[in-house]
């Protein structure tokens, strides 16, 4: 269909309100600012200057510019520009940045909200100017760019309609910083040579405080992210200087920011123990199946283009028929050289379709770079980039995840080509997330096989470290500047620099001198101490990186057979915990269960005895810290009330004999305990569920083997007296402070009931001690045998063989089952992700074997816990029995009028336990300072103290070796600096003693010579001294000269002197 046929229908048009929205996907600036270097990079500049201007009268105080040496725009080009989308760049070979035609707009919109972009090239000088502000003053909402055009020569306009150019020119003179053409032809003037282009970005965009994003105040040779602070940000994030030297993988453009030269960097070279690893994958097709429909749709209509211009090649042929005529031969000759070329066109895009085809099915073969940076070695990770522009840095993979020291320091360097993965608009990611997950976990698998082939772990971490200057314990503290460690750390990294003329990279030779030196910004290859590289026209070298063999894990059939077992034998395990919670969040929810439960208060209730609501589940922070024996993990009852709805309904009268009943047994002498105590003895060793169930007033007919009560449920309760069933019941604390009695009668009474009732219960105590004693005597009697024995297996070092390795741990926890014991054992350190942290093994099987018994420092810790918690849950009985808010039976207040020393101790003892624990605790605990301060009596009783003492001397450990090699090294100093002085002073005193040998033969030349005759005579009254050439007058002495020692020696050197003068 022709196109005329489509010009009645609407078109799609941009506003100018667009440019802003645009300019929204740049959330890095310095993401914005570097769309303008890549444009440079891509127009084959050699050099970019960024710097800023000042001018008040703009919003921000100052301009940004961009001036680069490229190929620069003609008329055409800069056109191009302006056009969204639209990118000549955009060819599945290009090794060009630019892909999508959006960069300059997008980019330059983020960073303000006007821009001018002066080019040049050949002879022509061209003009874009993008501004907000005048579309916005003009109230215009279509954009409109001007876009005028000089002879670079005459400066004379290039135009052929003179009235659009004068408007063009009067609407840059109104908005733009330059208000007349002297000042713009200035601007053409600062492109050095006869191409390059100027961007210059103005009214800045501003901070909520009125202040530009971007602060050049701070750091004359920077430009930084303002209100950024140093700490805990990567130098890339505030600093362009620092972002702009790691853009590229192989910087060959120079950038200078405000007129200093960027050091760049090729990561590669930087790094201590570089490898290449080569990795090979067929998971990348997101973009190349792209490229293969684009060409098959090619391919596609050349075909039918060809078809169509053989048909009507043929056709023509047979209507013309034996016409011969001169005119009816050229429409043929014409028709078929068409049909000739069209199928010579479909020919080629069917191959190039093929050829896509072909390339699809192959695999994409990239190169994996990992080395230690142990310049900063907390900034390590992955630094991704795509067609040499750095896209994704500080990337965490594998080992890294997990937070330790292992492959800590170590920094990867991938180049990631436009067929493989495309990155977004923005390059600040890439567009296909599922196969860019698919390159990290990649990258985390060799990253590990990088860290084990550099044998790093073996040889101590701690050690290797200290070795570079690295002797605090914080990790993210910079590197000793002791001389000696910056020489060691040069030493493993040669020093890699550019020349400014011929731009080929130069790795210099290791030198003492040159360890803190400071390279100028123009630096040649003559400055060069090598000789072989000390000329522009040598070659360059090429880095020599280790090539590494990825090595795969290769699983026996019983292997996968018993790890998949483990895999099926978790999920169960997961499968019952969720079916025993049975979350309610609805009326819904509550019609399901197989109860019959009611919203509504009772009338009746059975006469039963009514059940305790379970305890709250402990804190996150003590439920994920090292488990400890069962019989030791009893938690102090809490204070906290039970969440039952409050009602105003009085009890009814069926509870007050049974309660009656109650208060009867307990005053009663203990009896044996029977059975079922004995069942609820055995059901309190299982986890309490997450999800509490409804009260018992609301489960009436519940059962109390559907229930899994907490430790505290086997504790007989202190029954106190009931109260009138006319009277409201006081349960708990929110029901005390809900509730109100008007009648000042009965708060008296209450009053009076109370205190008879805090009497009882104090007598009720001593009653209640037996019969918990004998209860948890008979159940010890039945389980706590095997039970012990098997809790001191806690904390021995075994070794457990995962995929045909053996690696180290530690037995964190015991399970006791019918015939078998098993052990949780927790990993020191286990290098693929796909290998659990912890893992549950069967004791005294093939697959664990011990490694060393416990050593008596792990032990007394436990033996010391143990016996102290025995010892505090019993007297934790007495003070529980005392507290009204774990009675089964009737809940009555505190007696709070009487001093409450148990209590008081308590408290005490629980803020020095606190006290200690916060003073000792090691830094990377799992629980923190402000957790700790937080924790009552209940939750300390559960705190991991095995974990904590190991975790505290562990560290101690470090600290002291650490001090112990600092020592060494000093000391290995101190006596190498000793010999050197020892050396010197033998040196010293042999010069000293052959100078005062050079004297002595001296004195006794010069007293040897004669006095002149004449001299004699011209002097008479000179009696008793004789002339000396070089000093004079001096005494006349014997002509040996006796002196045996040094002070005899001085003492004739200074007689001279003075009788000399």
């Amino acid at each position: 269909m022709a196109f005329t046929n489509y010009s009645s229908l609407n078109r799609a048009q941009l506003t100018f309100e667009y440019l802003h929205t645009n300019s929204t996907t740049h959330e890095f600036l310095f993401g914005a600012l570097a769309e303008l270097v890549d444009n440079a990079r891509d127009a084959d500049a050699t050099r970019i200057d960024i710097y800023a201007e000042r001018r008040e009268d703009l919003r921000g105080g100052f301009m940004l510019c961009f001036l680069d040496d490229g190929a620069g725009m003609d008329p055409s080009d800069a056109a191009s520009v302006i056009q969204f989308g639209k990118s000549a760049k955009r060819t599945p070979e290009s090794t060009q940045i630019g892909q999508y035609g959006n960069g300059l707009k997008s980019g330059s919109m983020r960073i303000g909200k006007d821009f001018i972009l002066f080019t040049k090239k050949e002879d022509t000088m061209t003009c874009l100017f993008l501004s907000r502000t005048f579309h916005e003053e003009e109230g215009i909402d279509e954009v409109i760019v001007p876009l005028p055009t000089w002879n670079a020569q005459t400066r004379d306009p290039v135009t052929d309609n003179v009235e659009k150019f004068a408007i063009e020119t009067e609407l840059i003179y109104k908005y733009s910083p330059f208000h007349n053409e002297e000042e713009v032809m200035a601007q053409f003037m600062k492109i050095p040579g006869d191409n390059g282009t100027l961007v210059i970005i103005f009214n800045l965009k501003l901070m909520d405080n009125g202040e530009p994003e971007l602060d050049i105040i701070s750091n004359p040779r920077d430009i930084q992210m303002a209100e950024t602070s140093p700490e805990g940000t990567k130098p890339e994030r505030r600093s362009f200087r620092a972002y702009a030297a790691v853009l590229y993988i192989d910087p060959r453009m120079r950038i200078f920011i405000h007129g200093h030269k960027v050091q760049t960097k090729r990561l590669s070279c930087c790094l201590y123990k570089p490898r290449m690893y080569k990795y090979t994958s067929s998971r990348f097709k997101a973009r190349a199946e792209q490229e293969v429909k684009k060409a098959e749709h090619v391919a596609r209509i050349a075909e039918e283009k060809a078809r169509e211009a053989e048909s009507k090649a043929r056709t023509l042929e047979l209507r013309l028929g034996g016409d011969l005529t001169r005119d009816s031969r050229v429409m043929l000759r014409q028709v078929q050289n068409t049909a000739i070329t069209l199928r010579r066109e479909a020919d080629v895009k069917k191959r190039i379709k093929d050829a896509k085809q072909r390339a699809l099915k192959e695999p994409k073969e990239l190169n994996f770079v990992f080395g230690v940076n142990i310049e900063q070695r907390d900034l390590d990770g992955m630094f991704i980039y795509n067609c040499s522009r750095l896209i994704k840095m500080y990337e965490k993979v594998g080992p890294q995840l997990e937070g330790g020291m292992a492959c800590g320091g170590v920094v990867g360097v991938v180049d990631v080509p436009y067929l493989v993965l495309e990155p977004t608009h923005n390059k600040q990611d890439f567009a296909d997330a599922k196969e860019y997950r698919h390159l990290l976990r990649a990258m985390g698998e060799h990253l590990a096989q990088y860290w084990k082939d550099i044998a790093i772990a073996q040889r101590g971490i701690i050690k290797f470290w200290d070795e570079f200057g690295y002797l605090s314990a914080n990790w993210n503290q910079p590197p000793s500047n002791d001389l000696r460690y910056k020489r060691r750390r040069a030493m493993e990294i040669p020093t890699t620099i550019q020349c400014d003329l011929c731009l080929k990279w130069r790795t210099l030779p290791f030198q003492l001198n040159s360890v803190e030196k400071e390279y100028p910004d123009t630096w040649v290859c003559s400055m060069n101490p090598d000789p072989e590289q000390d000329r522009c026209e040598a070659s360059e070298q090429k880095q020599k990186v280790p090539l590494g063999t990825f090595k795969k894990d290769l699983k026996t059939q019983e292997e996968k057979q018993k790890q998949l077992t483990e895999k099926i034998r978790q999920q169960q395990e997961k499968l019952e915990a969720l079916q025993k919670t049975t979350p309610i969040r609805s009326q819904a929810d509550l019609k399901k269960l197989p109860l019959e439960v009611t919203t509504r208060p009772p009338t009746k209730e059975p006469a039963r005895r009514p059940q305790r609501p379970r305890s709250p589940p402990l804190p996150a922070v003590i439920k994920n810290a090292p488990s400890r024996p069962p019989s030791l993990q009893a938690p102090m009852p809490t204070n906290q009330p039970r969440k039952t709805p409050i009602s105003s309904t009085p009890k009814p009268s069926a509870l007050v004999p049974r309660e009656e009943a109650c208060t009867s047994r307990l005053l009663q002498p203990p009896e044996p305990p029977r059975k079922p105590a004995n069942t609820a003895v055995k059901t309190m060793l299982r986890p309490t569920p997450l999800v509490q169930p409804l009260s018992p007033s609301l489960l009436p007919n519940s059962k109390n083997t559907q229930e899994v009560p907490s430790p505290r449920l086997i504790k007989t309760p202190v029954v106190k007296k009931q109260e009138p069933p006319s009277k409201l019941s006081l349960a708990t604390p929110i029901r005390k402070r809900t509730l109100e009695v008007s009648d000042e009668e009965e708060s008296e009474e209450d009053t009076e009931r109370r205190k008879e009732r805090s009497k009882r219960g104090k007598i009720a105590v001593k009653e209640e001690k037996k019969d918990i004693n004998e209860l948890s005597d008979s159940a010890e009697e039945e389980d706590s045998a095997d039970l012990k024995k098997a809790q001191k297996d806690k904390g021995l070092h075994v070794e457990v063989r995962v995929n045909r390795e053996w690696y180290t741990g530690r037995v964190t926890a015991v399970e006791v089952g019918k015939n078998v014991v098993r052990w949780k054992v927790k990993f020191d350190y286990v290098p693929t992700d796909t290998t659990p942290r912890d893992r549950w093994v069967e004791k005294d099987s093939e697959d664990v074997r011990l490694m060393k018994p416990p050593s008596p420092e792990y032990q007394s810790p436990d033996t010391q816990q143990e016996g102290g918690e025995e010892e505090l849950s019993t007297a934790q009985q007495t003070v529980v029995m005392t507290d009204p808010s774990t009675s089964e039976c009737i809940r009555t207040e505190p007696d709070t009028t009487a001093p409450n020393t148990n209590h008081e101790t308590v408290d005490l003892l629980v803020q020095i336990l606190r006290n200690c624990l916060r003073y000792f605790l090691p830094p990377s605990f799992p629980i923190s300072k402000k957790e700790l301060s937080a924790m009552n009596s209940d939750e300390l009783i559960s705190f991991p103290l095995k974990e904590y003492f190991r975790q505290y001397e562990v560290g101690l450990q470090n600290l002291c070796h650490s001090y112990q090699s600092r020592a060494d090294s000093r000391a290995k100093a101190s006596e190498e600096s000793l010999r050197t002085s020892e050396k010197k002073l033998r040196e010293t005193e042999e010069k000293l003693q052959k100078l005062r040998t050079n004297i002595v033969a001296l004195l006794q030349k010069v007293q040897e010579e004669s006095v002149a005759p004449t001299l004699a005579a011209q002097h008479p009254d000179q009696e008793g001294w004789r002339w000396c050439g070089c000093l004079g007058f001096i005494p006349a002495r014997p002509t040996d000269i006796d002196i045996n020692t040094d002070d005899e020696l001085d003492a004739y050197i200074e007689d001279l002197i003075t009788k000399g003068d």
